[in-house]
């Protein structure tokens, strides 16, 4: 199960509901929660969050926690 699949579990939400809402078909969304190689649009999340009435922020931060910078890329000329 992918992070978003994880995210909506713990959440028992509905993804007939959220197809519904959001215009993204089943087996899309199905795909996203289950297959890691599936990778999911800004504007899908953001659908999604709307959808679920959760903060996009909220989601994508932890949709995303696995993510890091390296730490060569990290600092920025002032």
């Amino acid at each position: 199960m992918t992070r978003l699949g994880v995210f909506l579990a713990k959440r028992s939400i509905n993804k007939s509901e959220v197809s519904r809402k959001t215009g993204i078909s089943k087996a899309r969304l199905s795909q996203l929660t289950l297959n890691h190689a599936a990778h999911l649009r800004v504007d899908e999340l953001y659908l999604i969050a709307l959808a679920i009435k959760v903060d996009p922020a909220e989601m994508l931060k932890d949709v995303c926690m696995d993510l890091q910078i390296r730490e060569e890329a990290s600092s920025f000329p002032s």
